[in-house]
């Protein structure tokens, strides 16, 4: 291996500004888009809501720090970053698994990503228009469970993806990222407006931030813990592989604090855009998963001008999708170029191939494969528990024990504080990594394997 390959000569963000935007990009995906409104509405709306910004707190920012601490320490990959810390043995570990975690969640992600890219185009030929709930649901169904158009489109999405990666850090993922996420924000404003201004849409808004305390109990807090890591993308080692990209002198605190906020604000605005519009139909808001692809194609089917809609939302879900592959894109690539020493546009291709190669089951399980299982689940749905349930909690742990237990502290500090430039309070940090982050990632584990 060449651990060193490249590291002098590694591309790096360009400004602060586009640092912000590229991490924000990475944190911002399915998981606000998609997975935080179908949990709130499973799980009560206000109640998880409060609980889950509770828990961004006092774990998903310090975790933040920690990753953004970590990658530009390492100043490499997720498993070189801790082999230039002198950690050969837990960073082999640590490195091994958020590599692998990038890779399988690649694998699905890609396939959810090919589905709003076909919903697009499905929103603008007014597919969806004057179909009844039962047709939505089977028009999902026809086309997840087809043998060939799934696949097309999640190598559609893939190509997107991997031409980003291929362009480098600053020229590709942090050019891309300038443009889509300020329109993805744009987007997500329009249609929170629209949603809100239809009849009856003030109660989806009560439903959100009207909490009823009596509505959570142990897995809705669980599931609040475990949301924090979908939408903040964390121990997958996408913020720490970015972390390696942020000059010397960023402040990595303010970093940390500002992606956090936008993340969390951006999942607000997404339940904002969903749930007035749920209510306004008189629609089920604890349909769970299906909401994104079952029942808003119904509320667009009956909203004024809905096809428009329907068009700006699953391209913003869209957006939001392919920012966040990016990241998990580069985690694999940034390991082969530098640690193998390949050239950037064969370690792109290669990678590619390789997701597609697992990505094809994953389509296809839910389809013809849908009888083929291993340890009683399909391949989509092992892929993403390896991934959610045991890989990302597995990762966040290990990451938190080994800077707040591992490193020297005088280390951390003169990282954080970029040599002494900024002086941020650190006590409180270090309490939330040393006792409070392992306590509720090992509980999130042993959740997510019981």
């Amino acid at each position: 291996m060449k651990s060193d390959a490249g590291h002098n000569s590694r591309d790096h963000f360009s400004s602060q500004y586009g640092a912000l935007v590229a991490i924000v990009g990475s944190a911002v995906g399915l998981g606000n888009i998609w997975r935080f409104p179908y949990i709130a509405g499973v799980y009560g709306g206000g109640a998880i809501i409060l609980l889950y910004i509770v828990f961004v707190l006092i774990m998903g920012r310090p975790l933040m720090l920690t990753e953004l601490t970590l990658g530009r320490l390492g100043q490499g990959n997720a498993y070189g970053a801790f082999q230039r810390m002198n950690a050969p043995g837990m960073g082999r570990l640590i490195g091994s698994m958020g590599i692998l975690a990038a890779f399988i969640i690649m694998s699905f992600y890609t396939a959810i990503g090919g589905w709003t890219m076909a919903y697009i185009f499905k929103s603008a030929s007014g597919g969806f228009a004057g179909a009844s709930s039962q047709q939505i649901q089977q028009i999902f169904s026809d086309f997840v469970s087809h043998p060939v158009w799934p696949i097309v489109w999640q190598a559609l999405f893939l190509l997107a993806t991997m031409y980003v990666v291929m362009r480098g850090v600053s020229k590709g993922i942090e050019k891309f990222s300038r443009l889509m996420m300020p329109l993805l924000l744009l987007l997500l404003v329009v249609m929170g407006i629209r949603a809100i201004t239809l009849p009856g849409g003030m109660d989806g808004l009560k439903f959100l931030f009207k909490p009823d305390l009596s509505k959570l109990n142990p897995e809705s807090v669980m599931a609040a813990l475990g949301q924090v890591f979908f939408s903040l993308s964390l121990g997958m080692g996408a913020i720490l592989t970015y972390g390696s990209y942020l000059s010397k002198d960023a402040d990595i605190v303010k970093s940390s604090k500002y992606v956090t906020i936008a993340d969390t604000v951006i999942s607000l605005l997404a339940s904002i855009a969903i749930f007035p519009a749920v209510f306004a139909f008189g629609l089920d808001p604890t349909s769970g998963p299906g909401l994104l692809f079952e029942t808003l194609p119904n509320v667009f089917g009956q909203m004024p001008a809905g096809q428009v809609f329907s068009f700006i939302f699953f391209f913003l879900v869209f957006i939001a999708a392919l920012t966040s592959a990016m990241s998990l894109h580069e985690v694999v690539v940034a390991f082969a170029v530098e640690e193998f020493g390949m050239r950037r546009p064969v370690a792109a291709w290669l990678i590619s191939l390789l997701i597609m190669a697992l990505g094809v089951f994953c389509s296809l399980s839910l389809g013809i494969m849908s009888d083929f299982t291993l340890f009683g689940k399909s391949v989509f749905d092992l892929m993403d528990f390896i991934s959610s349930n045991i890989l990302l909690p597995a990762g966040g742990l290990c990451m938190a024990i080994f800077l707040g237990y591992v490193l020297s502290r005088p280390v951390v500090e003169t990282e954080i504080t970029s040599g002494g430039r900024y002086r941020p309070h650190l006590a409180v940090f270090y309490f939330l990594v040393r006792y409070v982050v392992p306590i509720a990632v090992f509980l999130i584990f042993l959740n997510g394997i019981c």
